[in-house]
């Protein structure tokens, strides 16, 4: 647990950032758990007039506190949409910490940020034993999507539609790379992400294609750990710091000109919260030069959408949250899609909103998680596509959970997928 006197500056710098909100209430017409439940106390107004007591209400009932902060998808929306400015995900993330310094971790959350994140190799051993075995505990759901389910009540994955671990990650099918900057002039250290490493290991590949269309120049050091986010949004700050430390030593070891990954919240934890929150050196590492590997290929390398008469595939287009709402990186995806010439994209009727992922969210608050994610299961069928992408394995898992339970049978892709096929 933290001591006294490091608890008591935290609450100060909280109190500081509460300071902003005039609790006007807008925050209710973006909130996607608000939207669902209607409670005050599952809207950001609501949750922070909880904050600003919180020195007080930790003495008396803390764990009805954290139920309470814990009822968020940490999406931004409420943040993109404040007209004071609020740094909302930035309060919660700080109270989560103050509440894990004082209640401390459960002996899960101990194990699994302190023993098992900051050890790539134990995680990489752990989870490709697991992919041995996962045929004895699930059953085929859907073809199309590429979907399991459980073969009896397991928990944690009784309810759910799944896609497997892959039975070959991409660390195993690519170990390393490290490859001088060709026509380009460019060189990217890429950094693929936990999901995409473990269980979309194609997007990776997808990447490495278009990176070698381009004669973009790639380093891909083997040994990667997680960016962090699963610890910190626990408010385990110790742990993300160490698995930040990781990785910044990992990538100062080479020469590069952006730091590009495939995963919208891998890309908004790395740009906006290494900086924030990492108690260290990042090193050579320049947060500036993080991007979505959407943002790099238009923003950087130029890619635009092909005009053509020929006809197109549509493609039903998801925004990720930690895009869209803080990275503000909308138009890139889009462009990717199209710049190959042969799809065009399918805006989702009712306009961009959550998946109801949100990470840990989705394991704590599954019910919840599902009636966002249904409706958007629903949207995606609406917009009457042969296919769905978006930028975010997190989302793809999400997606592929919710359209095979609402039987929206259509394959669920990348953006980089969508356009590598076409190179």
């Amino acid at each position: 647990m933290a001591d006294i006197k490091r608890l008591a500056g935290m609450l100060q710098e909280l109190d500081d950032l509460l300071t902003r909100c005039m609790r006007c209430g807008m925050c209710q017409a973006q909130c996607p758990v608000f939207a669902r439940t209607g409670r005050e106390a599952d809207v950001t107004r609501g949750k922070l007039a909880l904050l600003s007591g919180l020195s007080r209400e930790m003495l008396t009932d803390p764990a009805q506190v954290r139920e309470k902060i814990d009822t968020c998808l940490l999406c931004g929306t409420c943040e993109a949409n404040c007209p004071s400015g609020v740094r909302v995900t930035d309060i919660f993330l700080r109270a989560r910490a103050i509440l894990n310094g004082y209640m401390g971790l459960s002996p899960s959350q101990r194990l699994i940020f302190r023993r098992m994140l900051p050890r790539p190799k134990l995680m990489n051993a752990l989870l490709s034993m697991s992919a041995l075995f996962q045929g004895l505990f699930s059953k085929e759901a859907d073809p199309v999507i590429g979907s399991s389910c459980a073969r009896f009540n397991a928990p944690l994955i009784r309810d759910r539609h799944f896609k497997k671990l892959a039975s070959k990650p991409l660390h195993r099918q690519v170990p390393s790379v490290d490859t001088p900057a060709g026509a380009s002039g460019l060189k990217v250290a890429f950094f693929p992400g936990c999901l995409t490493d473990k269980i979309y290991p194609g997007v990776g590949q997808a990447a490495l294609k278009i990176f070698k269309h381009h004669q973009v120049g790639v380093y891909m050091p083997a040994g990667q750990a997680c960016c962090g986010i699963p610890a910190l949004s626990s408010g385990e700050a110790e742990a993300f710091s160490s698995l930040v430390r990781q990785n910044v030593e990992l990538f100062s070891a080479a020469k590069w000109d952006y730091l590009v990954t495939p995963c919208a919240t891998c890309t908004a934890t790395m740009h906006k919260l290494w900086p924030e929150y990492h108690r260290g050196s990042l090193g050579r590492v320049i947060t500036d030069n993080i991007m979505d590997v959407s943002q790099f290929m238009v923003d950087v390398l130029g890619l635009k959408p092909f005009q053509s008469e020929a006809e197109k595939t549509l493609v039903a287009y998801h925004d990720p949250c930690h895009l869209r709402n803080s990275m503000k990186i909308t138009a890139q995806p889009r462009s990717l899609i199209e710049a190959g010439g042969r799809h065009t994209v399918a805006e989702l009727p009712g306009g961009p909103s959550c998946c109801g992922s949100g990470g840990s969210f989705n394991l704590k608050h599954y019910k919840l998680s599902t009636e966002i994610g249904l409706e958007k299961a629903r949207a995606i069928g609406a917009a009457n596509a042969p296919v769905a992408a978006t930028g975010c394995p997190a989302c793809m898992l999400q997606l592929t959970d919710m359209m095979s339970r609402e039987h929206v049978s259509i394959p669920i892709r990348h953006v980089l997928e969508i356009y590598a096929e076409t190179i």
